[in-house]
């Protein structure tokens, strides 16, 4: 229990009156009776709020928030036979951005109050509602008493699901360009049969199926489609590398780290391939490991969502050539291997070493993520020696950084170099580039 400003300036007020008292003003009885008033309305008005009920408090959120995204949160507050002013603040995960807290609500008799606040999640994983934090004010407004009341709750930050369901309202090729990959038309004919249809002006004569032709009395062709038996792997850096974050980004999402914005690639990528009919598994390395076996079938999505919303990096250095170890003792069959990291200089020969044991049975791609702070320091005008010498780290780090690329190059093996914005069309493109071309 708190004295608010009202009881502290009738107590200054006190005070002056002893002063005034000291000078033969007033008389001491007027100075003792004020005293002897304001103590007795103090205590009174202390008993009334340390007697009064707390309010029923309950909260209404999903079970489920999506990463980056502001959603509501309700409130609904019951005061009880009698009526009261309280503040109120919801005592949300830290750091979590929040806007309409705390509130200031008048609660009347048997009644109950509803309001709403705004409220964004910034980091994944199990977060926790601590409870309600409730300030009473004293009737006469002499006195405060806090307490927290409600249960506690824990609800699951996930990786922003709506791009997702945005992708299942459109077509396979259009939802590739939705997300910036450059589809290229196939030339010729897939691997796997289809079905058999009229011929087509334009259809090969290679298409042309003669004996159901004769059989029929008119030409008939084969349809075939890319072959949907192919195992896609992604395999996530959980590195100290992934901690960066990118500034530029402020007005996009940019309180997502790369390791969000990988994980977020990494699914848009890992749902077209699970609609091209293709299995898709997961491997995260480097900091915290986990597993995804190879799955196919639209629900896998909800598998894969569920094994990575609480993944987080982790500042350690990551050692590709176990996670390489790791993959191949766990997944023997041929499939594409989309390794998602930010390269350095110093990870040359451990991870070439890597790519060199996946090669023998996979086909590998290794996307680099690119720091736009990099390309901005470039693109500064330099004015003074401070300037030049940041160019200049920054051009020699650009040049370390594409020798490893070109030593990866010359092993035959697909390399990306990408920011953030450009990684989930990236990592589409060559998923589907590598289909039509029957790399695999």
């Amino acid at each position: 229990m708190r004295p608010t400003l009202p009881l502290v300036l009738c107590c200054v007020g006190w005070a002056l009156l002893g002063l005034a008292t000291s000078f033969g003003v007033l008389p001491a009885a007027a100075w003792w009776a004020a005293g002897a008033l304001l103590l007795l309305v103090a205590l009174v008005d202390a008993v009334r709020v340390a007697r009064q009920p707390l309010p029923e408090v309950a909260r209404s959120l999903p079970d489920a928030l999506p990463l980056g995204v502001e959603r509501n949160v309700t409130l609904v507050l019951d005061a009880g036979a009698r009526a009261q002013r309280v503040d109120v603040h919801d005592l949300h995960p830290t750091g979590w951005t929040a806007t309409g807290l705390p509130r200031r609500l008048q609660l009347a008799a048997d009644a109950s109050t509803r309001f709403d606040y705004a409220l964004r999640p910034t980091e994944r994983g199990d977060a926790r509602f601590d409870g309600v934090h409730l300030r009473l004010h004293a009737p006469w407004r002499l006195w405060t008493r806090t307490r927290v009341v409600g249960a506690q709750r824990t609800v699951r930050v996930y990786p922003d699901f709506a791009p997702l369901a945005r992708l299942a309202l459109l077509g396979a090729e259009t939802a590739s360009r939705a997300v910036g990959a450059h589809v290229k038309r196939r030339r010729g004919e897939g691997t796997d049969f289809h079905q058999m249809r009229d011929y087509r002006v334009g259809d090969s004569l290679r298409q042309v199926d003669w004996k159901a032709t004769a059989r029929m009395r008119r030409l008939i062709s084969r349809e075939y489609q890319d072959e949907r038996n192919q195992h896609l792997l992604m395999v996530i850096d959980t590195g100290r590398r992934m901690l960066a974050r990118e500034p530029a980004l402020a007005k996009a999402g940019g309180e997502l780290s790369h390791f969000d914005h990988v994980l977020n690639a990494a699914l848009v990528v890992s749902y077209l391939a699970l609609r091209q009919g293709d299995a898709v598994g997961m491997l995260a390395s480097g900091g915290e490991r986990r597993w995804v076996a190879p799955q196919r079938g639209m629900g896998a999505i909800d598998v894969f969502l569920r094994a990575t919303y609480d993944l987080q990096p982790r500042p350690v250095a990551t050692d590709y050539l176990a996670a390489a170890t790791e993959l191949s003792q766990r997944h023997r069959r041929r499939s594409l291997v989309m390794l998602v990291t930010n390269l350095r200089d110093e990870d040359s020969d451990d991870l070439l070493g890597a790519v060199r044991m996946l090669q023998q049975r996979h086909h590998v791609v290794v996307a680099s993520l690119r720091e736009e702070a990099l390309d901005a320091v470039l693109d500064e005008d330099v004015r003074d020696l401070r300037g030049a010498l940041r160019a200049g780290a920054a051009a020699r780090y650009i040049a370390q950084r594409t020798a490893v690329h070109d030593a990866l190059r010359s092993h035959r093996v697909g390399v990306l170099d990408v920011t953030c914005e450009q990684l989930p069309g990236a990592l589409v493109e060559r998923y589907l580039a590598i289909k039509r071309d029957g790399l695999l």
